[in-house]
């Protein structure tokens, strides 16, 4: 039997990482999200489709005016690319049941790349209103230049101001559909 899971976005977040000057992490993070799963029952192990959706517009990272510059032509381009797209194609369990791969297609700017995250179930419950809630921390790595962020900056010292490698975390909560 079909069931559907969406997003519980008062308990969710999606940060990402990035190191500056190399010295140093800034985190950011999207306001404005979107997931989508559809599983036989409540076992994720068998989704059949899990879509994560973000908007470039909301992209938080406490400083306004680089706020301003990730979301212009030098990154992002959400006067273009407004959404970050992820499609997941295949989730493998371990035998524990507790950690999983989650294979798929993350799409930013319009370049669509093969990625893998690591998911760990946090639980399945009944909250205090009767909804049945799934929880997950999404874990991972991405070449922004992969999908062509590629704007770069050195500093006179010859240090690169923003790194390749985006570190990305989600902690997601999930509920039922009837």
């Amino acid at each position: 039997m079909a069931t559907t899971w969406k997003v519980d976005t008062a308990h969710s977040e999606v940060q990402f990482k990035v190191k500056h000057l190399m010295i140093t992490n800034v985190t950011g993070y999207f306001t404005t999200f979107d997931v989508l799963a559809t599983t036989d029952g409540d076992d994720f192990t068998q989704a059949s489709s899990i879509e994560f959706t973000a908007d470039v517009d909301s992209i938080n990272t406490n400083n306004e005016q680089r706020d301003t510059h990730l979301k212009s032509a030098d990154f992002f381009d959400a006067a273009t690319h407004g959404q970050i797209r992820f499609v997941g194609r295949k989730f493998e369990a371990t035998t524990s049941g507790d950690t999983a791969t989650l294979h798929g297609d993350l799409t930013i700017r319009g370049v669509s790349k093969p990625v893998t995250v690591n998911v760990e179930l946090g639980g399945i419950v009944v909250d205090p209103y009767g909804q049945t809630k799934a929880g997950f921390t999404v874990t991972g790595k991405i070449s922004r230049k992969e999908f062509g962020l590629t704007w770069n900056a050195v500093t006179e010292a010859g240090s690169v101001v923003v790194s390749d490698e985006i570190k990305l975390q989600a902690d997601i909560q999930l509920i039922k559909q009837a």
